[in-house]
């Protein structure tokens, strides 16, 4: 962030930011079957795409919701993942949904092993 931005800032834009990396990671992952090196620029673009839109959906609906239950949070941007995903590019493998869906449970799981270790990052922080 810039020297400018205040810590009140950082902490309001850094959740879109998590989730918009989480949901573009999966999907990266995703589309190439864990294979990294088979990735491409034309994947990249296709992964921000979905990262970016489910990751901005998602933020919103948690903000508002005033959810901050790890379970829900992760399940949130999950399923939004998915459904955006299905959308924005069709399935590489299995049925139509099948990429899409993994794609989204593969971003909950990111979304909650992320959380849980910011959570105990923050705790051992606080010890100090």
């Amino acid at each position: 962030m810039c020297g400018v931005c205040s810590g009140d800032m950082k902490k309001k834009i850094a959740p879109l930011i998590e989730s918009v990396s989480e949901s573009t990671a999966a999907c990266l992952f995703t589309m190439v079957q864990g294979n990294l090196l088979a990735l491409t620029a034309s994947h990249l673009i296709t992964a921000s795409q979905t990262g970016i839109i489910a990751g901005s959906v998602a933020t919103l609906g948690i903000f508002l919701s005033k959810v901050r239950n790890r379970w829900l949070v992760a399940g949130t941007l999950g399923v939004t993942t998915a459904v955006v995903d299905f959308f924005v590019h069709p399935g590489m493998f299995g049925d139509e949904a099948t990429e899409a869906i993994m794609t989204g449970c593969v971003a909950a799981g990111l979304s909650y092993a992320v959380g849980s270790g910011m959570q105990v990052m923050r705790r051992r922080r606080a010890v100090r």
